[in-house]
């Protein structure tokens, strides 16, 4: 009974009602003062992220509890890291993160656009018409957008041989970012890094093969793609030879330590003969254990575990390089890497199940003794890494969640070749075309459609305006030439070039991505818009 927000009690005519539990702490709020609440706290969110837009869009400094830092302007993790109390807040921080978690770009104009839309509901609902009403009309009036987006959307050619027109894309995507200094290697790395892991027959891109190593220190455009695995790490003894040609590796679970006694028993050591009886007794598995591995034909072992100094020193002896504390997800990569099997105890190692790598080499970076170790020209070349380097912490994370955004879009593309144009082309293109769908209807739903059609120029709008442009001016010039010109890549000139045809400028987005971003904001305008009765004890932004 304790989930029950209330006790149930009979007055004296036997009619059963319910008294509700602290109700004298409760607030209320119903009907269109409810729904206004909510469209006052999207707004606010939307109005936060509007300037993180576009190229020219500025970043957002975030300090949590603990002091730390972050310097981003991608709008999921802006969003995951605000601290929001609003109910309706939550639901647009998800609704970035869901934009992010399907799509990995577009998180920023996702959350714009679902703010605009609310925005323009708000005046629909002082003109008396009903909420329900207007969300079914933005429902069909984005199903009119999307059939605009599908019929201005250009095909687009996937091919491994010719990358230029996917490292275009990718630098649409890293224009907006920090990392545009060394935009271009940044977006060839992404596209590299894609094509090396993308099945192109299937339309699939698995990421558990790219993976982002960073190390501070250097400069941004130091930053490489490796075709292999980097393992921060080092070899165990500093002795080892730095460089292996060729190698055989076995990628063990198994620590190299002799069995110990299981916990029940108990082993008492009284003399000296018996410690040195037992010493020798451990001696003696460490070297079964080393042979073990060396007449499988291994050359490198990668341990899971570590291993004390004796049987590192003894490593060293046998000449047998080795690796220790290697985490289970770079072991996970290493296996697939170089086509080897994870062995779980040494009795099971066998000739076959060793993996193999053309080059092992440790890489030092500057005065200081960091070393990683970098496993190269391996049998499965799929597996890469891109290693990015640069000045302090905060920009090597911002760099990692761009070249991420970078790769996603790569990725989109793989699996649905068809693009818009961007720099708000598409959103003026299909807000033109909602605002002529309204006129056809003679219903109260054209209302919602012409709202809708206003909602979609907020994205044009907030890139003019973080540009330093003049944003009606700019916004109504664009509006008419797409009329007159039937051109729907034209759109807002971010970097003042003098010409607004986003083709020239190979600004484009992938049109599975501005799809789902108009789906996902009228699906959440949709839902914010049928509430109409909160109950809560803190009603406070």
């Amino acid at each position: 009974m304790s989930a029950f927000p209330g006790t149930f009690a009979f007055d004296e005519y036997g009619r059963p009602f319910i008294i509700l539990r602290d109700q004298d702490q409760q607030k209320r709020i119903t009907g269109t003062d409810a729904i206004k609440t909510h469209i006052m706290a999207a707004r606010q969110i939307a109005s936060t992220l509007k300037t993180s837009l576009g190229p020219k869009g500025l970043d957002k400094i975030m300090v949590s509890a603990d002091g730390d830092v972050t310097v981003t302007n991608d709008g999921a993790t802006i969003m995951k890291l605000m601290e929001v109390e609003h109910e309706i807040a939550k639901l647009m921080v998800q609704l970035s993160q869901s934009q992010d978690d399907e799509i990995g770009d577009g998180t920023t104009g996702v959350v714009v656009l679902a703010g605009a839309l609310l925005e323009q509901a708000e005046g629909l609902i002082d003109r008396g018409i009903h909420p329900i009403r207007i969300a079914d009309g933005f429902e069909l009036a984005a199903q009119c957008a999307i059939k605009q987006l599908d019929s201005i959307a250009q095909p687009f050619p996937v091919d491994p041989k010719n990358k230029e027109p996917l490292i275009q894309i990718a630098m649409t995507t890293l224009g907006s970012k920090i990392v545009n200094k060394c935009h271009r290697q940044m977006a060839e790395m992404a596209v590299d890094a894609v094509l090396n892991v993308a099945d192109i027959e299937k339309k699939d891109v698995n990421f558990e093969l790219i993976k982002i190593e960073t190390k501070v220190g250097g400069r941004m455009e130091d930053s490489m793609l490796v075709k292999g695995v980097i393992v921060d790490k080092t070899l165990s003894h500093s002795q080892m030879p730095k460089e292996l040609k060729n190698v055989k590796l076995a990628i063990l679970t198994c620590p190299f330590e002799p069995p110990k006694p299981k916990t029940k028993h108990k082993l008492d050591v009284t003399s000296a003969e018996d410690y040195r009886a037992l010493r020798e007794y451990e001696q003696e598995k460490f070297t079964q254990m080393v042979k073990q591995v060396k007449d499988a034909g291994a050359t490198l072992a990668i341990c899971q575990w570590g291993f004390d100094d004796e049987a590192n020193h003894l490593l060293l002896q046998q000449d047998l390089p080795a690796v220790r504390w290697v985490g289970g997800p770079e072991i996970e990569l290493i296996a697939i890497a170089t086509g080897g099997r994870i062995v779980p105890r040494f009795e099971e190692l066998t000739p076959e199940k060793l993996g193999t790598a053309g080059l092992v080499r440790e890489m030092a970076f500057g005065t200081s003794k960091d070393k990683m170790l970098v496993i190269e020209e391996c049998k499965n070349s799929k597996a890469v890494t891109i290693f990015l380097r640069g000045g302090n912490a905060m920009i090597i994370a911002e760099a990692k969640r761009s070249i991420h955004d970078a790769i996603c879009v790569v990725r989109s593309l793989v699996k649905d070749s068809r693009i818009v144009y961007g720099g708000g082309a598409a959103e003026i293109s299909c807000s033109l075309a909602v605002a002529k769908e309204a006129d056809q209807l003679s219903t109260l739903e054209q209302y919602a459609f012409r709202a809708f059609a206003v909602a979609l120029e907020s994205i044009p709008l907030a890139l003019a305006e973080n540009s330093g442009l003049h944003p009606i001016e700019t916004l109504s010039e664009l509006k008419a030439s797409q009329v007159t010109e039937k051109k729907p890549s034209l759109g807002v000139d971010c970097m003042l070039t003098g010409d607004s045809d986003m083709k020239s400028h190979n600004v484009v987005e992938s049109l599975h991505s501005k799809k789902q971003q108009i789906l996902l904001s009228t699906q959440l305008v949709k839902m914010i818009l049928k509430i109409d009765d909160v109950r809560s004890k803190n009603l406070g932004m």
